[in-house]
């Protein structure tokens, strides 16, 4: 990300605590560094102690400050409980958190098995509310402010064809999103969303764009002819995240150049007419690239 276009003022995030989950690659890595370059100490969990580590250390380099890496599987609410103790006793209370943590892959839906639909739901529904349970009751028995930023998508607004389970899940964090805007603001808790459109990760064309295919969301079909940048994108978790936008709450922003008006943001388009063939060689790139992802895996 060039750090050059944050528009923000450096110090702004001194002192905030922030968690980012999924914070070692991806989108996850660039709000993870425009919050330490603000000022923020910042913690980053994964699967994969080894790329955490390897974040941290390239972005202490680039901006100083501290930034830890903790393998934690979501997944598991005992793994989280421990992880959010060790940063509790790391100095205390955390001000903010990020649910960014996801995980998802192209298929038509009467290809999905139980196991590959739980893939999903297990990370972004079930993991991203143990996430927040754990850390929010924290906050309301100590009687601490914070804000929760939760990564969706625009197909929380229609759903989407071809990623159904986590079409599903992220529409249900949308919910949790509005609930506990509403049922946790009495303690001085924030609950927000950003819903983007394209911004190209490595892992994110691995299995959504695998081979070239895709959504008809890419850089022709949109209203702006372009995909997202990462600062834009830093820019507004910062602005959600930082002081300024205290009464901003139970809000889910896109950010996606008027895709979502112009063509849904959704995979319907491009793949729709694919075939039996197709659908197989898509499949086995998908599980190269999960199968080499695991072989890294710490949790």
């Amino acid at each position: 990300m060039d750090v050059s276009k944050l528009m923000f003022r450096d110090g702004l995030m001194a002192g905030e605590r922030i968690l980012v989950t999924g914070g070692g690659t991806g989108l996850g890595r660039e709000m993870a560094e425009a919050f330490l370059k603000l000022g923020a100490t910042v913690y980053i969990c994964g699967r994969r102690q080894g790329k955490l580590d390897e974040t941290a250390a390239e972005l202490t380099a680039l901006h100083g400050g501290k930034i830890v890496g903790m393998a934690c599987d979501i997944r598991d609410p005992d793994a989280i409980h421990a992880m959010v103790d060790a940063i509790w006793a790391d100095g205390g209370a955390l001000t903010g958190v990020v649910n960014n943590a996801a995980g998802n892959f192209i298929s038509r839906t009467e290809d999905l098995s139980v196991n590959g639909f739980n893939a999903i739901a297990d990370i972004v529904m079930r993991g991203t509310f143990y996430v927040t349970l754990d850390i929010g009751k924290r906050l309301i028995a100590e009687k601490r402010r914070a804000s929760f930023l939760s990564i969706l998508t625009t197909w929380v607004w229609s759903g989407s064809a071809f990623v159904v389970p986590s079409a599903m899940s992220k529409t249900a964090i949308n919910a949790m999103t509005q609930s506990l805007a509403t049922e946790w603001g009495r303690y001085g808790l924030r609950f927000n969303a950003i819903a983007p459109g394209l911004f190209p990760t490595k892992g994110m064309n691995a299995r959504l764009h695998p081979g070239g295919a895709g959504g008809n969301s890419g850089n022709s079909m949109n209203p702006m002819g372009r995909a997202g940048e990462m600062h834009e994108l830093a820019n507004l978790a910062v602005f959600l995240m930082g002081p300024g936008a205290e009464y901003v709450n139970g809000q889910t922003i896109a950010i996606d150049g008027a895709g979502f008006q112009a063509n849904g943001g959704t995979f319907y388009g491009m793949l729709q007419g694919l075939g039996d063939a197709e659908w197989d060689q898509m499949r086995s790139m998908i599980k190269g690239t999960n199968d080499k992802d695991k072989a890294e895996r710490t949790v």
